[in-house]
């Protein structure tokens, strides 16, 4: 019992990050009506990491970090550039078209990398249990940083998502491209070390279970992470 315990402390603390910033993040996503951004930009990063290891740089490395930070930082771009209000064309469409696209030349580019059906595996399912507690504490500091970013500026992005913001008096496009872009700080370090499948589902479980037994902020942040502890003890307990 005890070799099992010290053996899924880092796992379950892993897990019980993800869900702090990803229960947050997926109201927003669930009110903003992309519930599959996540699933887009995880693509998006996995491309930029598929493109680093193409390249000849170690994954899990610095370099191939930067690669995926800078593809998701482009498909913030992309996504704050597209999003019309009223507008004939959803933005789940160019969610869509992102994420098809990610996918094709991340598969383009696993064709010509060594062992690419492995690569591809870890993208997916990622390596949550052999997480060390560096990374935890490494992705647990960048999490605070975009955490600590959303509370101060925490009025735009409530609005952004929320409320009305067109008559508040200041960029709209800066400050969705400011919310994709932190976004894509917890995308590119989650598939990391917990996969694609995984951080969706950290992101969209907790979300829509808060949001069919609450309705303000404060309460389905509170039940969205009770849900997430719950599952993450479950899901570790069972591994």
């Amino acid at each position: 019992m005890n070799e099992f315990l010290f053996f899924m402390s880092a796992p379950f603390a892993a897990c019980l990050v993800l869900v702090g910033i990803h229960a947050y993040l997926g109201l927003h996503v669930l009110q903003r009506e992309v519930i599959f951004v996540d699933l887009a930009l995880a693509q998006v990063a996995a491309l930029g990491s598929t493109l680093a290891f193409l390249f000849g740089h170690e994954l899990g490395g610095g370099t191939a970090y930067l690669f995926s930070l800078g593809a998701t930082f482009l498909g913030a771009a992309v996504f704050s550039l597209t999003r019309v209000r009223q507008g004939q064309i959803p933005q789940e469409a160019i969610i869509g078209i992102v994420y098809a696209v990610s996918a094709a030349a991340g598969g383009l580019a696993l064709d010509r990398a060594p062992h690419g059906a492995e690569h591809l595996k870890d993208l997916l399912v990622g390596s949550i249990l052999w997480v060390s507690w560096t990374e935890v504490l490494k992705t647990g500091a960048i999490y605070m940083g975009v955490g600590l970013f959303h509370w101060r500026f925490r009025r735009r992005f409530l609005a952004l998502s929320f409320g009305n913001a067109e008559n508040q008096g200041w960029s709209m496009r800066l400050w969705d491209f400011l919310f994709y872009a932190s976004f894509g700080f917890v995308i590119t370090s989650s598939v990391q070390i917990a996969g694609v499948l995984l951080v969706f589902s950290f992101l969209i479980v907790p979300a829509v279970c808060a949001a069919l037994f609450a309705d303000g902020i404060g309460r389905r942040l509170a039940i969205g992470w009770g849900v997430g502890f719950a599952v993450s003890a479950l899901g570790c307990s069972l591994s």
